[in-house]
């Protein structure tokens, strides 16, 4: 373990953390999670819990965190309800009539913001939209009337899809786009990778140097980015090492790490960049032979691979071996040989999976259908 005076946690007097397959998986704790919180609040640095979930009121998601042992209370959750009715409340005048596609949590968070709410297109200044279950074509269909209409329209979120129990299912994205396509116009977003939220969420602690966490490419580390925001990817949900490698400059994390257990880590240890004891070297276009030279730990591997590929254009690699150890560490990091633009996490050849479970189906954070 690193020195306390020097490790990540040192350099930042908050913590933005993502939700689902950052801190929890529907009902389960991510293993390491909860001491790293709380170990995290003991040293004076708060967790500040932000989320694209919709669908439950503040204090719900409060209670779920507190039901696994984090500590956290209705103020320490911020949600893209809250972001989105925000939006609205800066742009219309107190009272003004919202017509509310998602749940009740959503429409009291309008409520919240001294607007009202509406289930008329006609008498709607606003359309406000975010994931439930219940979304059914006559509520899209009177949000169509209300766009078309010149309605003001704000999106909590536009993540296509949601993972859940039964696999990746419709997200608020997926409904978001039927409104596109009905009207031709494009809404407002309030959640990540728009910086509102976040922003939102820095203003309320009031920090200084906040880090953002998340275990989503397309979302925490493109939200924080937008938002100027040090972003820590950790490999325990949704984005896993292939789409890492491949993924666009704009979602590029600063650092990257296992687990919440980076906290406590060096920076520098946890950056893209050459790490002692592994090699990498570009073969062609999009290909990489990895080389290890007394590395053994497999995502120092990744933190090299990324770096050289990177600095080579980055977009999808494909990654040999040269060696056995090399081997390993793509076996570990589900990189075996395969197409780093498509690749799913998890072990060959009955080697284990750093990422075991990060493409796993989780209840969701990210459009708030279950956790």
């Amino acid at each position: 373990m690193t020195d306390s005076a020097t490790d990540l946690l040192s350099k930042h007097d908050v913590v933005l953390a993502d939700l689902d397959g950052t801190l929890y998986r529907g009902q389960l704790a991510v293993p390491g999670a909860v001491e790293a919180v709380k170990a995290a609040r003991e040293r004076g640095v708060p967790t500040s819990y932000v989320t694209n979930n919709a669908s439950r009121r503040p204090s719900d998601v409060a209670a779920h965190l507190a039901e696994l042992g984090y500590p956290a209370g209705d103020g320490d959750v911020v949600t893209s309800s809250q972001a989105a009715a925000a939006m609205l409340a800066k742009q219309l005048p107190a009272g003004s009539r919202v017509l509310v596609v998602g749940t009740d949590a959503l429409a009291a968070e309008v409520v919240g913001v001294g607007l009202a709410v509406t289930e008329r297109a006609e008498d709607a200044v606003a359309v406000v939209q975010g994931h439930s279950p219940d979304t059914g074509w006559r509520l899209l269909a009177e949000a169509s009337v209300a766009l078309r209409a010149g309605a003001v329209w704000v999106a909590c979120n536009l993540d296509s899809t949601l993972p859940t129990e039964r696999g990746l299912l419709p997200g608020n994205g997926a409904m978001v786009s039927v409104l596109r396509v009905a009207t031709g116009r494009e809404p407002q977003v309030a959640g990540k990778p728009a910086p509102g939220l976040l922003y939102s969420a820095v203003e309320r602690t009031g920090a200084k140097a906040a880090l953002m966490v998340g275990d989503r490419l397309d979302s925490d580390v493109e939200g924080g980015r937008a938002a100027g925001l040090p972003t820590l990817l950790v490999l325990t949900g949704v984005s896993d090492p292939a789409e890492l490698l491949a993924v666009p400059p704009a979602l590029r994390p600063d650092y990257v790490d296992a687990d919440l257990g980076a906290l406590t880590r060096a920076p520098e240890e946890l950056a893209p960049g050459v790490r002692p004891g592994w090699g990498a070297r570009v073969t062609g276009h999009g290909a990489l032979t990895l080389t290890a030279d007394g590395g053994t730990d497999p995502l120092d591997a990744l933190r090299t691979l990324c770096s050289v590929h990177w600095g080579a254009g980055g977009g999808p690699a494909v990654v040999t071996a040269d060696g056995p150890d090399a081997a390993r560490a793509l076996r570990a990091l589900g990189l075996a040989g395969a197409d780093a633009s498509s690749a799913t996490v998890g072990g060959v050849d009955g080697a284990p999976s750093l990422a075991d479970g990060a493409r796993r189906p989780t209840g969701t954070d990210n459009a708030g259908a279950h956790s």
